[in-house]
């Protein structure tokens, strides 16, 4: 349960009517008064009264009713605990204003409903068990001050308890129900921000950035010469940054489309070939296999000569998700990876072999003269490292030729 504190947004109706009901409360509590010409004792019941008044000013104050945005330590256990005390003293300082005759007749404490305060705060503030525990302390204060030795427990009137319960843990479920209802609405808006800032900047990007490297494709195929190889440089860049401008890749909270997150590595040497329909992943999940293609890619770009074309390829069974790397070039000499590892070389053991490893995944390389295939299989729901069986040959296995290692 999250502290109090802050802008209470939705929880300031919560408090308003538990002030108000204070109010009202202690109003009734000195109309009984009143009515019953002061109890046996009036001098002692009027004072607990006072008591009840100054503390209802207090909580109205002290709550977030008068100041929303107080400070957490305002309305924190302190404040809880002493609106619990306080009010059980005045609940157990009726005998001073009243008899034991009155009590057994069932005469209403001096409190009357006002004892019910703390239970609803509590509720409020700390959901429906604290809002619990609270009505047991007050039901408890409440039991012991209208019994007596010997009696019959069947005889001691048990309304109240059983009101106080109910108040508490309904009004404590409800409050938690409101405040996940304003959080999940408060990160709809943000979403819907966000889409709009997306939009924004993606029409601004149009109108300058994917003109001008457009442009420059253009014109340097136009000339030729190194200028073709910059108009190149330009088109790859156009194709990544339209790619990433038009991709909304978030899909709830705390997930993340892995077919978004990968498109912006698709250029016009590497292409990224993913499913029609969203593959939705934990944000975690999602991260780390998009930073272990980005390595791999990477090497494709370090290791490989100029020119050198890759595929990405993202499958889903249900299970697992498959994601593929391909490239056309000169494949791993025999020993290569064991001997860059050795080195201190992390790139492969790390950054992919790693990653894929603490989501419970296994990474296969396939590498031959013509080329190099490394398959990340990650499971879609996360067993823990290396818990993952693979039960038979992954689609680019079945491709595979030539030299293989499981890493």
């Amino acid at each position: 349960m999250a502290e109090m504190g802050g802008e209470m947004g939705i929880e300031g109706p919560f408090w308003r009517a538990i002030a108000v009901f204070r109010i009202a409360s202690l109003a009734y509590a000195a109309v009984l008064l009143v009515r019953a010409g002061g109890y046996s004792h009036p001098v002692a019941a009027w004072a607990v009264i006072a008591v009840m008044a100054v503390w209802t000013a207090v909580t109205v104050v002290a709550y977030p009713v008068v100041h929303p945005a107080a400070p957490p330590a305002r309305h924190g256990w302190p404040l809880l605990v002493a609106d619990l005390a306080v009010t059980a003293g005045c609940l157990l300082a009726t005998p001073l204003a009243q008899t034991r005759a009155d009590a057994l007749a069932g005469t209403i404490p001096v409190t009357a409903t006002w004892v019910a305060g703390p239970v609803l705060a509590w509720g409020v503030s700390r959901g429906r068990r604290a809002g619990a525990v609270a009505a047991a302390v007050m039901s408890g204060a409440d039991l012991w001050l209208r019994g007596v030795p010997g009696a019959d427990v069947a005889s001691i009137p048990v309304n109240g308890a059983v009101l106080l319960f109910m108040a508490g843990v309904v009004v404590g479920h409800v409050a938690q129900l409101a405040r996940r209802a304003e959080e999940r609405m408060q990160r709809a808006v943000e979403l819907e921000a966000i889409g709009r800032e997306r939009e924004r900047l993606a029409r601004g990007i149009h109108d300058s950035v994917l003109q001008v490297l457009a442009l420059v494709q253009r014109r340097g195929a136009e000339i030729g010469g190194e200028a073709a190889e910059l108009g190149r440089l330009a088109g790859e860049q156009e194709a990544a940054l339209r790619a990433l401008v038009q991709a909304p890749a978030l899909r709830g909270e705390g997930s993340l489309d892995l077919r978004e997150l990968l498109r912006p590595y698709g250029t016009a040497r590497v292409t990224v070939s993913a499913p029609a329909t969203p593959l939705v992943l934990p944000a975690e999940t999602a991260r780390e296999v998009r930073a272990a293609v980005g390595a791999a890619l990477d090497n494709v770009s370090r290791h490989c000569p100029d020119g050198t074309r890759a595929w990405v390829l993202v499958e889903e069974d249900g299970q697992t998700v498959v994601v593929s790397v391909r490239d056309d070039g000169q494949g791993i000499p025999e020993g290569r990876l064991e001997q860059a590892e050795a080195d201190g070389r992390m790139g492969v053991a790390r950054s992919i072999r790693g990653r894929v490893a603490d989501l419970g995944g296994t990474v296969t390389i396939t590498s031959s003269e013509t080329g190099t295939e490394i398959e990340l299989t990650v499971p879609l729901a996360r067993q823990g490292p290396g818990s993952l069986a693979r039960q038979a040959p992954g689609p680019l296995e079945r491709r595979a030729s030539g030299r293989r290692k499981r890493v």
